[in-house]
């Protein structure tokens, strides 16, 4: 994964317990990851970017009880490997905690940019379901939007453009991975009529997921991504 939180490699102080790597990126997901899986399969809907739940759907035979037990043997699976090659760190509870109130603050951040931008927007509360489909919508759509879109985009600028253009290209491959993630909730059978101010909106949300993706890693822009859309679709009044 491309994102500049793995070039500080210091094992000093507070930046020590929250610095993104490959590791703790995937521990501190993994609760988002199976909290999504669990839920999911009892829902009519599910995340777009979702290209793994009907996959193990199929597995488990259509059965709710096998699927749930593939879904737990999974996350077990991953427990043991990250413990061990992770050493036990990742999963230190101080790491959890700090992506958590990490995710609150820049979920508050992005809330406010973007209604700067364009004003306020109703939030639509959808209690249950709500937060199934944000734990899904801030996994997924991470890893689509920011890992493989811009983060491979990114990748490939690194190798091809000159030193001294690389960031401008950068820059402009994040407004336009930013603009894919906002028109892609207006297409396919589950998109939303389009809506200029709900677009930009979320172009510049999807900028500053893509900034926390650079600077602090894959793990922080989930809970961000997950937290707001928990508060925008579940716990909103």
């Amino acid at each position: 994964m491309w994102h500049m939180a793995d070039d500080d490699d210091r094992d000093d102080g507070w930046l020590e317990s929250s610095k993104s790597n490959a590791w703790t990126d995937l521990a501190l997901t993994l609760p988002i990851f199976l909290g999504y899986h669990l839920g999911v399969v009892l829902l009519e809907v599910r995340n777009a970017a979702d290209l793994v739940t009907s996959q193990l759907i199929a597995l488990a035979h259509r059965h709710i009880a096998v699927y749930w037990g593939i879904t737990l043997a999974m996350g077990a699976a991953m427990v043991v490997v990250l413990y061990v090659l992770g050493r036990g760190k990742s999963f230190e509870q101080k790491r959890f905690a700090f992506v958590a109130v990490e995710g609150v603050l820049y979920a508050v951040v992005m809330r406010l940019a973007a209604g700067y931008a364009v004003g306020s927007l109703p939030l639509a509360p959808n209690t249950g379901a709500g937060v199934i489909m944000a734990l899904g919508a801030g996994f997924y759509e991470e890893i689509a939007f920011r890992v493989v879109l811009f983060g491979g985009g990114a990748l490939a600028i690194r190798f091809v453009v000159p030193l001294a253009f690389k960031w401008i290209f950068i820059l402009g491959w994040a407004l336009v991975a930013a603009i894919v993630f906002a028109g892609w909730h207006h297409v396919g059978a589950l998109g939303e009529a389009f809506d200029l101010k709900v677009f930009v909106f979320r172009a510049v949300c999807g900028l500053v997921l893509t900034a926390i993706y650079v600077f602090r890693g894959f793990a922080p822009a989930v809970w961000t991504h997950t937290l707001y859309d928990i508060w925008a679709l579940a716990l909103a009044s």
